[in-house]
């Protein structure tokens, strides 16, 4: 397919009901509101493809460009590639998903969610702890700096309540990923969780609750399955 035709189609997917919700949750135009179900339909016909999925998020519509993360050839993507796409994720679906799903799957990905993680920008700090928070859910343990994320840990039971509100958001889902999926730090991530308690995020006209990473880790852990890494985080 060429992009014209997948961004055709994208036209026709669009929902005004989705479109609304979006809207609420921070998107703006130009989008369509395509439902992820049928992104993914699109996503299964396409296959990965590199340079499709390049010119879809260059389009700056956030369907395509949500679709551009679930084909991107992810080792493939050069450095260049990667910086782009993360400053031009202008809301939260777009950097907090697609351009860390991306990264993650990126021989660079630990290397730039380190360098994101401490940029002043609201978007591409949150891009940089949701790319750490895709790692240590696929990375086996052996290959996981496990002293920088114990560290990060304690670095976020410090400064979590005076970050930016995304960043915020962030790093609550970092501290439940490590506790969830790395099982040498699960007991540091859990006590993580409890020392920072409830934390506020502002999530727009919508009825979306943070959850609480203590809340996880020990549901996690009654189910039997605390380290038990995912085959994939695009969804």
């Amino acid at each position: 397919m060429t992009a014209a035709e997948v961004l055709d189609e994208l036209q026709a997917l669009g929902n005004p009901s989705i479109k609304k919700v979006l809207t609420k949750l921070g998107a703006r135009e130009p989008f369509h509101g395509v439902k992820v179900e049928d992104l993914q339909k699109v996503r299964k016909r396409i296959k990965v493809d590199y340079s499709l999925a390049l010119e879809l998020y260059d389009s700056g519509i956030s369907d395509a460009m949500y679709l551009a993360g679930l084909i991107a050839d992810d080792p493939r993507m050069t450095r260049a590639d990667l910086e782009r796409w993360v400053n031009g994720a202008y809301w939260s679906m777009l950097a907090e998903y697609t351009v860390p799903w991306v990264t993650s799957g990126n021989p660079l990905g630990l290397d730039l969610a380190r360098e994101w993680i401490e940029s002043p920008e609201e978007t591409i700090a949150s891009a940089g702890w949701s790319t750490l928070s895709c790692l240590v859910s696929l990375k086996p343990d052996a290959e996981l700096p496990l002293d920088e994320l114990e560290g990060r840990l304690n670095l976020i039971a410090d400064s979590i309540h005076h970050r930016p509100n995304r960043v915020r958001h962030v790093m609550n889902g970092f501290v439940m990923s490590v506790g969830c999926y790395v099982l040498p730090l699960a007991e540091s991530a859990w006590q993580t969780a409890r020392a920072m308690g409830t934390v506020s995020v502002d999530m727009g006209e919508t009825s979306c609750k943070v959850p609480s990473a203590a809340d996880m880790i020990e549901k996690v852990r009654a189910r039997g399955t605390l380290g038990k890494k995912k085959k994939s985080v695009k969804c």
